[in-house]
């Protein structure tokens, strides 16, 4: 880069590490202020990438535009749009890398309507940006928002980082055992009792917050954990009317869904065998009553 790109960067930095404390604490505002409020709405995610390109990356208000052509977010400059920004509601890329692919494919839709070069999705803890160039999406940058440490990498969606070319990624994206990018990373946390990382549990209250993390059911490597899935599950049926596990009403069938899905990758739902235990008869009831058995079947 020239010397003006050089010291753009490294005043980018700069501004990043004295910025990144306070933007840590008006996320975690806007998040508990959800947690207080009810339910989950894209617009705390949106609320947390404004303050996230204004606060810490210097974009003007004005640049941070809402809603154009069905994109969430656009950022501009001087009517040129650089990057579209999808937001989606908090915890919606936890356990589930095909959220994060139809978010960039429902990014790149409007980028290409809008031809505009850079596409932007995030749901308030991962942020993933990709390049739009010749029939696909390159990658540009991958964060996790709730990191202690800032990342300096945010340059590259800087005012004066947006329009150059981003080098190649240090660490590719990790891949998963269906082939799809995954958003977890090196620096992943992991739960101080049980030693796993957040897509092990089937409730994740907050991506960056362990003591949120509820019912592991999944060993590290992605595998279904025997011994623990039956009890996740009894915990939710037994306590969906009771205090057993403490989790929001809403939440529950996601979590009965996600249970399912690992009880069916190992053959233990009712209808793919008769030889099972109740717990997983109790499970398939429950998702019937929900009307979300067919989602398990049709995973199959």
């Amino acid at each position: 880069m020239t010397g003006h790109a050089l010291a753009s960067q490294r005043r980018c930095a700069e501004r990043i590490v004295e910025a990144w404390p306070g933007f840590q604490r008006a996320r975690g505002d806007r998040l508990d202020q959800h947690v207080i409020g009810g339910r989950v709405t894209e617009r705390v995610t949106e609320n947390i990438l404004e303050r996230l390109f204004v606060d810490v990356l210097n974009w003007p208000t004005s640049a941070v535009k809402y809603q154009i052509d069905n994109a969430d977010m656009l950022l501009t400059s001087l009517g040129i749009k650089y990057a579209v920004i999808e937001a989606k509601r908090p915890g919606a890329f936890d356990h589930n890398s095909r959220a994060v692919a139809e978010a960039l494919d429902q990014g790149w839709g409007y980028a290409q309507r809008q031809q505009v070069r850079c596409v932007v999705v995030s749901d308030g803890t991962l942020l993933d940006a990709r390049d739009v160039t010749g029939g696909g999406l390159l990658p540009r940058l991958r964060v996790h928002l709730s990191t202690p440490e800032p990342p300096e990498s945010l340059w590259w969606l800087s005012m004066h980082g947006i329009y150059r070319p981003a080098p190649p990624l240090a660490q590719p994206w990790p891949v998963d055992e269906i082939g799809e990018k995954t958003p977890h990373d090196e620096c992943a946390l992991v739960h101080p009792r049980y030693r796993l990382p957040s897509r092990c549990f089937a409730y994740v209250g907050h991506a960056d917050r362990p003591a949120t993390w509820k019912l592991p059911y999944l060993h590290e490597d992605g595998s279904v954990d025997l011994a623990r899935l039956p009890k996740a599950i009894g915990a939710v049926l037994r306590g969906y009317r009771g205090a057993r596990v403490s989790l929001p009403e809403e939440a529950v069938p996601e979590v009965l869904v996600r249970l399912a899905l690992a009880a069916s990758r190992v053959g233990h739902m009712p209808y793919q065998t008769v030889d099972t235990a109740g717990c997983y008869v109790a499970l398939e009831d429950a998702l019937s009553q929900l009307d979300r058995l067919n989602e398990i079947v049709n995973a199959t």
